[in-house]
C-alpha cells in the first residue's frame, strides 16, 4: 500500500473521531479538535506525497509523530475515567497514526535503498 493513501485513511480518522470526541462531550473543549486540525494538515501534505516530494514528506512524518505522542495524555485520561468509547476512539487514532509512521519509515527506507542502487 503506498504511504500517501495510509496517510490520507489516518487523516480522515483523526479528523472523524477527533470530531466524534467533541460533539459527544459533556463539556467539549477545542483541544479535542487538535486531531482533527492535524487531520486536515495531513490532508493538505497529501498530494505532495503522492508525488513523493521530500518536504512534504518530512512534514507529514513530524506531524503524524507529534498527533502521536500527543494521543497519549488523552489516551490516559479516558482510562481514568473508565469512558470505554473515548479509549477506543484514542486507540484508533493511535493505532493509524503509528501505522502511518511505520509505513513511512518503510518508505523513507526504501527510497535511500534504491538511491544506493542507483549509484
Amino acid at each position: 500500500m503506498k504511504v500517501y493513501w495510509i496517510s490520507f485513511v489516518n487523516a480522515i480518522l483523526l479528523m472523524v473521531l477527533g470530531a466524534w470526541a467533541y460533539l459527544v462531550s459533556d463539556t467539549p473543549s477545542l483541544t479535542a479538535l487538535i486531531p482533527v486540525f492535524a487531520g486536515v494538515l495531513l490532508l493538505a501534505l497529501n498530494p505532495g506525497l503522492k508525488k513523493e516530494k521530500k518536504l512534504e514528506a518530512h512534514l507529514a512524518v513530524l506531524l503524524t509523530l507529534l498527533v502521536t505522542i500527543g494521543l497519549f495524555k488523552p489516551l490516559l485520561a479516558a482510562w481514568g475515567r473508565a469512558d470505554a468509547p473515548a479509549v477506543a476512539r484514542v486507540v484508533l487514532m493511535l493505532l493509524s497514526s503509528v501505522a502511518a509512521l511505520l509505513a513511512f519509515v518503510k518508505n523513507f527506507r526504501d527510497v535511500r535503498k534504491a538511491r544506493k542502487e542507483q549509484e
